[in-house]
Order: C-alpha cells, then structure tokens, then sequence
C-alpha cells in the first residue's frame, strides 16, 4: 500500500487498483478527498500492471457527500470541484468499480453514479438528501439517476430526500452486484471479471430515460410537489432538474447546474443550512472535552406518571433502556401505566409498532409506589409539579435513596435548578433535563447546567438526548431557561398587541401566515392560561409591588383556562379542538383597556409579526450577552424544535440576520420610543447594537 499526501490510501490487489477514502467520520468530499481521488486515477491509469480500479470508502460510509466542514469556505468550489472529478471518472479507459458500504449519499452517490460499475453491500444506504437542505443535486443526481433506476423512482428519491436500501435496486443498472461476504474481494472479483469479460464500460450519461407518457406523469409530478411543499422552492425545483433528465446529457446538466446555483442563493436554502449546521453545532459543549468519561445508564426512574412523566418514560422504554414510574398513589399510578399501554397500542394500530415489540416496552416498565424501588437507577428525573417546595421535598428523598453516582434531573420547566440541587448533598450530579410535550414525540431536549453540575454529568446528559433520539441544547440557569424565557417575551409582545387594539385572531392568523405553527393564544389555549397565571402570580409574590398582570388573568379568574374548560381566548366545541372566536373574550378585552387606559388603535399583520418576532430576538441576544446561550444557532434550535418555528425561516436569530440587524435595531427604538412603551423591554439589548454597528451577523 502507498501513502498519500491525500486522505486516500491506494493499494494494488493483483491488476485491481483500489482507491480508499479516509476523510473521517463519513468521508465527505472535501477539497483534500477530490484531489486525492483524481491523482490515485491518474496513479492507475499510469500503471500497466493496473487493469481495473476499485474506488472504496469506509464500513460506515463510501461517502456521506460535501464535507460540511467546507461549507461557505473556498476549498468548497476550489478544484477539482466534484462534477470534474466525476466526469475523469467517467471517461476512464479501466473500468471504475464503486465498492459501497454504509451510507452513499448526496455527492456520495453521484460520485458513485459516475463510476462504470456499483457492487454495494445489501444494506447500504443510497440517497440524495439535498432537498432537505433547500436544493438539489448538483454534481448530475438528477440526470444520472433517472437513466438508471427510470423517471419516477428516481424522482421520488430525490423529491423525498429519502435514502434506500441497495438490495432495494438489485435489478436495476444502479446496482450491478451485492456483496455478502467481505466488500473488498467481492469487488475486486467482479473487477477482475469485468476485466476478463472484456465487458464495455457504460457510462450513466449514455443511456436514455425510460418513462412512458413522461409529459403527462411529469406534470402530475408538479402538481402534487407544489401542493405538498408550500414555502419550499427545492421540491419542484427537483422536479425541472428531473424531468430535463429527458433531454441530451450536456444540456440537462446545464439546466441543474443553473437551477442548484438559483436555490443556493434562496433564503430558504440558507436556512435549512443553517439549520444543518446549527443541530450538529448544539451537541458540542466549549469546556466539556469530546472524551469526556460517561456514567452508564442501565435502569431509570421517573417521578411523576402524568401527562409528562408518562411521556418522559416512553423515550427510555423505546431505547430498550428498564424505567421505575414512582407515583404516590395507586389510582394516578395506574392511570399512567394505562395511558402508556393505550399510546402504546394505537401505535400498534397505526401498523407503526407490532405486537411484541409494544409487550417488550411495556415489560421493561416498573410501577412503583415506594421511594426504595429508585435505589439503584443511574439516573432518576422528577416530573412534578411545578412548585420549589414540591421539588425540596423530592430531592431532599432522593438524596436519601439514590446510589452515590446516579444523576438526578428536574424536568423543571422555569425553576432554578442551582436552588434545587442546593437541596441535596452532591450538587455536581444534579442537573435539568427539561423536555417538551408531549415527551415521547417533541425532539427538543434542554439540558439545564447548574453552577455545580459535573462535566461528566453534562456529556452523559448530551449523549443520553442522542440515545433518545432528541437533539439537545445547553442552557445556563435562568428563569424559563433558554425556550420559555423568549417565549415570555415572545408573549408580551403580543399581550402589548391586544392592548392596543388588535384582537387574539387577528395576531394568530398574522403569525401563522408568517410560517409559525401556532400563534401565541392558540397555544395559551392549548397548554392552558392557568399556567401562565401561577407563574405571573408567584412572581408577583417574590417582587411586591410589580404589576405582572394581564389580560389573560381575567380570562382565568372567569374559569377560561383554554382547550381543557371549553373557553380561553377562543371557545371550543365538545369533543373539538378548532378555535372559535369568541364575543365574550372581545368584551373582557375591552373592559381590560377600559380599565388599564389603553387606546385602541389599527394595528397590521406586518406590525404584529415585527413586535412579536423582534422581542423573541431581543431576548435572544440577552440571553447570549448572559452566557445562558452558548451560541446564537442554539436559540434558534430550541425555537424551531419545541415551539414551531417555521424551518424556512431558520430561527428567530437567522431570521434577524436575513431582515438585517440594524433595521431590527431601528425597528425596536422607534417602538420603545414610543408613549408609553416599556422602554426597558423595548430597548436593543447592547450585543444586538453591537452587532448591528460592526455590521456583523448572528450567525
């Protein structure tokens, strides 16, 4: 075997070159890789022993596609950019087998596409995911793979963005053989018996598509793709590149290159890509080294079986990992345990779980009435109510009974987690895991790191939200954390609204219409106005002679608590969840600016997504200036995971950057001059000045 100067390893089997990809952990083509594939080529082509090349990657991935550590970088179109490594590829004189393993995908597979032969293990994964970044295919997907598998599966791969397994293509061109023993001698055979065979060498380019009545499907294809992808330009888009799949290669390449380079330019491409970059971001932690020793996690326990806690279990129950459900009455154990069977089984219904495996989550719950039943978990996370007193007397218990070592978490949605982890003698294993709702189906996992918290406590934690599927984001200790401190903010901003004249339909439909999955009443209504109430009640308590009141109290004190009473801001139906607008809450609206003093006044959907979306970002760079945030992409995960922020927009903190710093830092001047605005809440925090001066960005 040579060395290479390239991430590349190059190795003679016989007269079969094979080329190996090194660029960990899947490879991605970066500008290193590229260029170390073309000079191990050109090595081959060199070389007369040499009658067959075998270009490899890894057992986890041939290639992944682009190297996003590249992105936005110059090495990303420096030569030779991907297409040119493909078309040497491609007009090898020595067949060019791709050997595939793990994941083949994106730029991956086009590479692959290019070679005159594909072997793949059975399993290999094959896709082409661009679309879920906001583009297409750029280096021929959408014009090699047609001429191989047919115009509408190839299609519906690449609109999907969904990769397949390669047994899935056995009897198609795109894959010639599949491998079920070593990867290696299965591909220098076939090589050696391309070899042998004098077989041609065919070439993707030089094949035509097959599709009868393609015009026709072709225009259904748009029709359905532009009613299914509102707001995103790639899915049709992928549609044009495909269908110009039709035409002579050159020409069809042409056409997807210029319409890859047109959503590149697209907002909606920038945020998807940033969304990207922003969810593997948001997994490193600054002081917490990758090698980080974790605790093991074998057996939990989970205080509380309501809503939350029941939620909470299922995620450790589908990760095969035994769960303790600790409540202290019978009847609301049972319950619980009921309720996760129920979910269990419509699940099951649904043809989304089978039988046994429904039996084999629920065998590995243990309901439990005793404290002592927790005494060996490795970790325990209480999901009670929300009341610092509540939460003393389960920790200081837990303190009592848990083995040294384990990690108690409060799921704790705004409490301090510093003051609960007071309540115990080893602070350093305390930490909040604060879920959102329903538990077992958000992604959306804030991990809360008090003062104390042990670093290994933090990586378990990290690495815990990967084992249950979630993505994880840290934040520092504040009240309401990184998610419903924004979102208190984001909730005044519209309370402001209603008292100056707008009415909870109007501001919901703007917000909505903006991208947002639900406008702030509706989701009043839907988590229940009693809980807000509490929150502004306790803290009027810990600071007397504040006014935190709002119009919503009045709501509550009339027993409109939302969807659960039948009435909040909106009134409900029975057995419905569709909110209606409501006379009633029109005339407590008005009594409450009668009373308060408050003027109404015309107010327009673009004033109402301004106020509203500028607070959320005011607090965001707060909350960065605090250290609460590691970084501004984190605040837009949090954002776009557990509060429906609409992705093509990228996050509160992308969006500010898209509309431009200094016009939100004018736009909230100008409001926090106004008369009586509260210029504290108002007034741009000094990082978004800053920012704005220096004409940076968040992101």
């Amino acid at each position: 075997m040579s060395t290479s100067p390239f991430p590349t390893s190059y190795a003679v089997h016989g007269s079969v070159a094979v080329v190996t990809l090194n660029n960990p952990p899947v490879n991605g083509l970066g500008h290193a890789l590229r260029s170390g594939i073309v000079a191990a080529l050109d090595q081959a082509l060199a070389d007369p022993v040499v009658k067959a090349i075998v270009l490899t990657g890894s057992d986890r991935a041939f290639s992944g596609g682009a190297d996003v550590r590249e992105f936005g970088t110059s090495k990303a179109g420096q030569e030779p950019v991907l297409g040119n490594v493909i078309r040497a590829i491609e007009s090898s004189s020595k067949p060019v087998v791709a050997a595939i393993a793990g994941v083949c995908l994106g730029g991956g597979l086009e590479l692959a596409l290019g070679c005159h032969f594909r072997v793949a293990k059975p399993d290999a994964s094959l896709g082409l995911p661009e679309v879920k970044l906001g583009l297409l295919p750029g280096a021929g997907g959408t014009q090699r793979l047609p001429r191989l598998i047919g115009l509408e599966p190839a299609l519906n791969m690449i609109v999907s963005g969904q990769p397949e397994a390669a047994a899935r293509f056995a009897a198609t061109p795109l894959v010639d053989a599949l491998i079920e023993g070593t990867l290696i001698e299965g591909a220098v055979a076939f090589a050696q018996q391309v070899v042998v065979g004098q077989r041609p060498l065919p070439r993707a380019r030089d094949l035509k598509v097959n599709q009868p009545n393609a015009d026709a499907y072709l225009q259904f294809a748009r029709n359905s793709v532009a009613a299914a992808s509102k707001n995103f330009p790639a899915p049709l888009q992928c549609v044009q590149a495909v269908a110009a799949s039709l035409k002579p290669f050159d020409e069809g390449l042409q056409i997807e290159r210029s319409l890859f380079l047109a959503l590149m330019q697209t907002s909606e491409s920038r945020a998807l890509r940033h969304i990207f970059a922003a969810e593997r971001a948001a997994s490193k932690v600054a002081d917490v080294p990758a090698d980080t020793p974790l605790r093991p996690i074998r057996k939990v326990g989970i205080i509380g079986a309501g809503t939350m806690g029941g939620g909470i279990a299922m995620n450790f129950l589908n990760a095969g990992i035994p769960v303790v459900l600790l409540e202290m009455a019978q009847a609301a154990l049972d319950k619980g345990v009921a309720t996760i069977g129920k979910n269990y089984d419509n699940s099951r219904l649904k043809g989304k779980l089978s039988q046994p495996q429904c039996d084999a989550r629920m065998a590995l719950l243990t309901p439990a009435l005793d404290y002592a039943a927790l005494r060996d978990v490795d970790l325990v996370i209480e999901a009670v109510f929300e009341n610092m007193a509540v939460k003393e007397q389960v920790f200081r218990k837990l303190d009592e009974v848990v083995q040294q070592g384990a990690i108690l978490a409060s799921n704790t949605s705004y409490l301090n987690v510093d003051q609960i982890a007071a309540f115990t003698r080893r602070p350093q294993d305390v930490i909040g895991l604060h879920f959102f709702s329903p538990a077992n189906v958000m992604r959306l996992l804030e991990v809360v790191r008090g003062a104390q918290t042990a670093k290994d406590v933090l990586a378990t934690s990290m690495q815990l939200a990967k084992m249950l599927k979630k993505i994880a984001v840290v934040s520092g200790v504040c009240d309401g954390f990184i998610g419903n401190r924004i979102v208190a903010r984001y909730g005044a901003a519209a309370n402001d609204l209603i008292n100056q004249g707008a009415l909870p339909q109007q501001v919901d439909a703007a917000l909505q219409k903006f991208g947002l999955a639900m406008g702030p009443f509706r989701m009043g209504d839907l988590a229940g106005l009693d809980i807000g109430w509490a929150t502004r009640k306790r803290r009027a308590a810990e600071q007397p002679g504040k006014d935190f009141s709002v119009v919503a109290d009045r709501l509550c004190e009339a027993g409109r608590f939302g969807q659960k009473t039948g009435a909040g801001w909106y009134r409900y139906e029975a057995g419905k969840r569709d909110p209606i607008p409501d006379t009633v809450t029109e005339k407590i609206i008005a009594q409450w600016r009668k009373d308060k003093g408050h003027r109404a006044r015309k107010i327009s959907d673009e004033e109402i997504v301004e106020r509203c979306i500028f607070a959320m970002v005011n607090e965001g760079a707060r909350i960065l200036e605090e250290g609460i945030a590691q970084r501004a992409s984190d605040i837009d995960i949090v954002y776009l995971n557990g509060y429906g922020f609409p992705s093509y927009r990228g996050g509160p903190m992308f969006y500010a950057d898209l509309v431009g710093l200094p016009n939100v830092v004018r736009t909230l001047k100008r409001i926090a001059a106004e008369p009586g605005a509260d210029a504290v809440f108002w007034t741009p925090a000094p990082l978004l000045v800053k920012l704005a001066e220096d004409g940076k960005s968040f992101s």
